[in-house]
């Protein structure tokens, strides 16, 4: 996909998250990995529902800004990700409000912070690691997800929000949403008896779709 095309899908992807109340504000941000190893990437400050094509940030393969606006501050969170994950295609990183709820809490498993609800979550997120908690833009906090990445593509940063990889922006996006639908469910059935997918159902969704 050409460059130009890629920049407007990162503009509709913002601005679908946004409309939608899935991010607000200036929160959250998004890349996409370049054919040269570079990356475009939202900028800093800047509200994913009003979004410039023109003026997304184009980081070289080693992070350095050749155009457009300086980039979020959490660059590093979505060059982690890449880092450890080479067949990524985009990443997604949200402040969505369920979603942060869950990483609120006390007493989740920090291990696997949701349980396994529904097929779909199953199927587009498995396992999600909490990561702890760290200032937004402390750049120790690329450590602790360079910890877990490797073996996970979604993890839930602590009283902060969800980081996806995804081989396309679309399936970033598909996966985070699937996140923050799955966390509002856990959020409305905390305190009722639950029948999730059993370990071997979870198995042979995995068996089947990847």
């Amino acid at each position: 996909m050409s460059e130009s095309r890629l920049r407007e899908e990162i503009v509709r992807a913002g601005a679908s998250l946004f409309n939608r109340g899935l991010t607000h504000g200036s929160t959250g941000n998004i890349s996409v990995a370049l054919p040269d190893g570079g990356w475009l990437m939202t900028p800093t400050g800047s509200s994913l529902g009003t979004l410039d094509p023109a003026r997304l940030s184009k980081l070289d393969a080693s992070g350095n800004l050749i155009d457009g606006d300086k980039p979020t501050k959490e660059a590093f969170l979505h060059t982690t990700m890449y880092g450890a994950r080479p067949g990524s295609g985009a990443v997604v990183h949200l402040h969505s409000t369920h979603s942060v709820a869950v990483s609120c809490l006390d007493g989740i498993d920090h291990s696997n912070c949701l349980p396994p609800i529904t097929a779909y979550y199953a199927m587009r997120i498995g396992r999600l690691p909490l990561v702890p908690y760290y200032p937004p833009g402390d750049e120790t906090l690329a450590n602790a997800v360079g910890a877990l990445a490797g073996k996970h593509h979604a993890v839930l940063l602590a009283n902060h929000g969800p980081v996806v990889a995804g081989t396309s922006l679309s399936a970033a996006q598909d996966a985070i949403e699937e996140l923050e639908e799955t966390a509002k469910l856990f959020l409305m059935l905390r305190g009722e008896r639950l029948r999730l997918l059993t370990d071997e159902q979870v198995a042979e969704l995995e068996r089947r779709f990847r």
